[in-house]
């Protein structure tokens, strides 16, 4: 799943204390190639790869800032993203889409930047997003299924949508939760569980089509 459209710019994502909006990602800093890259010798494969740089840094880029809080961490993961894809370009299989290829390596940046920073609130939209990921299905691959949250999440009654604010925005343990919604402990974790359901099939009907 591919943003596409306004790929440089991130929605607001949740109508409730919504965590940003209208981000834009920055012209693509072709010195990764470079002081990244110095101890590589050049190649045809650079100049090639240079090109898939170019032509793909702001869909890259996209998907990376709709899924992290901070604007500097998705231009880092970013930058790490074509690292890792200019080191790997050799072994890439041409007969694959290299939008696939790329975001592929993009999700599995992001999977290690929640484990590095798992104490900080700021990775709980990021789990989300991945979350999520993993469970849409898309007819469309270059569809972004984020673009759809806005919403879906305002089709959600007030206390899933605060309880999913509360706990992947604000970080807010479940008793926290259960304690401002007057609920149990128990009761948070099912609705929790149900706003999650809710969110993916929302967000599967508007990807198919099915709802306007």
């Amino acid at each position: 799943m591919i943003a596409r459209g306004n790929a440089g710019r991130c929605p607001r994502l949740l109508p409730l204390e919504a965590p940003f909006g209208g981000a834009v990602a920055r012209r693509p800093d072709t010195s990764v190639l470079t002081h990244r890259t110095a101890t590589l010798a050049p190649s045809d494969h650079a100049t090639a790869f240079s090109e898939v740089y170019a032509q793909n840094h702001a869909v890259v880029h996209a998907y990376l800032r709709a899924r992290v809080l901070d604007a500097s961490d998705a231009e880092d993961l970013c930058q790490e993203v074509f690292y890792r894809g200019y080191r790997s370009f050799d072994q890439y299989d041409r007969q694959r889409d290299v939008r696939f290829w790329l975001i592929g390596i993009a999700r599995n940046a992001l999977r290690e930047h929640v484990r590095r920073v798992r104490r900080r609130k700021e990775v709980g939209w990021t789990e989300l997003c991945l979350e999520l990921e993993e469970t849409v299905a898309a007819d469309s691959p270059y569809e972004d299924f984020i673009v759809h949250l806005p919403t879906c999440t305002g089709s959600l009654g007030d206390s899933a949508r605060s309880a999913l604010n509360w706990h992947y925005m604000a970080a807010m343990k479940l008793d926290e939760i259960a304690q401002r919604l007057a609920r149990t402990l128990g009761a948070v974790k099912v609705l929790l569980v149900r706003a999650r359901q809710a969110l993916k099939r929302c967000i599967e009907s508007r990807m198919k089509g099915s709802l306007p």
